[in-house]
């Protein structure tokens, strides 16, 4: 199968693999709640317009590379299936190789919800056992305040989330999230946050 080919046969959400360790469970939320909207009669069109990319690894295995939110949001509103884009065939390969690849590419995260680096056999089996970083949940909402601009580089939003972890208390976020927005909102304006993907904050006159 060639990159970039959908795959027309529906394909279980239960079996697709992550390729991180969290997602952030604010966002799961949201995200759930864009489904409800939509679950109607526009939800086959929201299901055909959010097809999921998904490398075809060992063991003829579907591991997701990106939208693990939204898989993880429509598995618990209780969607069996979901349309995937195979964006490269790797079957061929071993599984620590595959993994080599995959982390090459800036296709997987292995970082668990306190920042740290861990071992591919730390990235769980499905969808179902990603856990939560409540610094990407703020990342998400800080992006959709218009604290910094989407953008391509892989895992923006965790780069976000790794650098509010260090300047907003963890009381505070699990406490007040606003106030834990509005200090986040601050920091994306410095010029201590200018070199993270997506930095929109003011440019001095020189």
């Amino acid at each position: 199968m060639s990159a970039h080919e959908p795959q027309l046969n529906p394909i279980p959400i239960k079996t697709l693999r992550p390729t991180q360790i969290t997602v952030g469970f604010r966002e799961v939320s949201e995200k759930r709640r864009q489904w409800r909207d939509q679950a109607g009669d526009k939800g086959s069109e929201f299901l055909g317009k959010h097809m999921v990319p998904v490398v075809w690894g060992p063991k003829e295995r579907h591991y997701v590379v990106d939208h693990h939110h939204l898989c993880r949001a429509l598995h618990e509103e209780g969607v069996a299936d979901i349309l995937v884009n195979v964006v490269a065939d790797l079957r061929r390969l071993g599984q620590r190789e595959f993994w080599t690849y995959l982390d090459n590419r800036a296709w997987c995260h292995a970082y668990d919800g306190e920042g740290r680096r861990r071992g591919f056999d730390d990235i769980p089996a499905s969808i179902a056992g990603m856990t939560d970083d409540p610094y990407r949940s703020l990342a998400g909402e800080l992006r959709r305040a218009g604290g910094y601009a989407k953008d391509i580089t892989p895992f923006s939003e965790f780069i976000w989330a790794d650098f509010l972890r260090r300047r907003v208390k963890p009381k505070l976020l699990a406490d007040n999230f606003s106030a834990a927005l509005t200090r986040a909102l601050k920091l994306a304006k410095d010029e201590t946050s200018s070199y993270l993907p997506g930095w929109c904050g003011p440019n001095p006159i020189v």
